[in-house]
C-alpha cells in the first residue's frame, strides 16, 4: 500500500510543486495563478511568466498551497489560504453571490485548486489533500473554510473541470453546502 503525506509548498519544494503541477490537466499551463489574476492578466501571461509568478509567490511566502507525495514521489497540489489572497474569487458571480462571507475577512479560507497527476488519480490523494488543507487552515487562524467544487451528481464533468474538487469529496470531509448557484456547481463551507 502506498504511503502519502502531505507538505506545505516552500521554496524547498518548488521543483516538486511544478512535478505535482505538471502531470496532467491544465496545471502545466495555469500554474495555480487562475484565481490570483484578472482575465486580462491571465489571458496576457504566458505559462512561463505565470511560473514565475508562482515562484516568487512560493519564495515570498507564506506556502499557498500543500504537495501530496506519494511513496515520495510528488503526486498532488491543493491551493489553500485567505480567501481575501485570491482576488478572483470575490470577482466570480457564483462565488460572489453565494458566500454570506465577507471578501476582506482574513479569517475566511478557500480551498480553490487541486491537481493530481494521472498516474494518482483515483488514489484518494484529492481525500488526503482536503483533509490537510483544512487542518492547515485550522493551524493557521481560519475561522471558516469555502470550497467551489463540482457536483458531478448533476452530470458528467471534464477532468480539467475538476480543478475545483468534487461536492462528495468535499462532503465526506464535513463541509455543508451553502448554495448551489448552478445545477453542476456547489459552494461549500466548513466552521472550524
Amino acid at each position: 500500500m502506498s504511503t502519502v503525506t502531505i507538505h506545505p509548498a516552500t521554496p524547498d519544494r518548488f521543483a516538486d510543486a511544478q512535478h505535482a503541477l505538471t502531470g496532467g490537466g491544465d496545471g502545466k499551463s495555469c500554474q495555480c495563478q487562475w484565481w490570483l489574476l484578472t482575465n486580462a492578466e491571465f489571458t496576457n501571461s504566458s505559462a512561463d511568466q505565470r511560473k514565475d509568478l508562482l515562484e516568487a509567490e512560493i519564495t515570498q511566502g507564506p506556502p499557498p498551497a500543500l504537495i501530496a507525495y506519494v511513496d515520495d514521489s510528488p503526486a498532488g497540489w491543493v491551493r489553500v489560504g485567505p480567501r481575501m489572497k485570491q482576488p478572483r474569487l470575490a470577482r466570480t458571480k457564483i462565488i460572489a453571490s453565494s458566500s454570506s462571507e465577507s471578501f476582506d475577512d482574513e479569517s475566511v479560507w478557500a480551498v480553490s485548486c487541486f491537481v493530481v497527476r494521472r498516474e494518482h488519480r483515483g488514489s484518494r490523494t484529492t481525500k488526503a489533500l482536503l483533509e490537510a488543507a483544512v487542518t492547515y487552515a485550522k493551524e493557521h487562524g481560519a475561522r471558516v473554510i469555502e470550497g467551489y467544487p463540482v457536483d458531478t451528481s448533476a452530470g458528467k464533468a471534464s477532468s480539467n473541470s475538476l480543478y475545483v474538487g468534487t461536492l462528495s469529496t468535499f462532503l465526506d470531509a464535513g463541509f455543508d453546502v451553502v448554495a448551489h448557484p448552478k445545477p453542476t456547481r456547489a459552494v461549500v463551507a466548513l466552521t472550524v
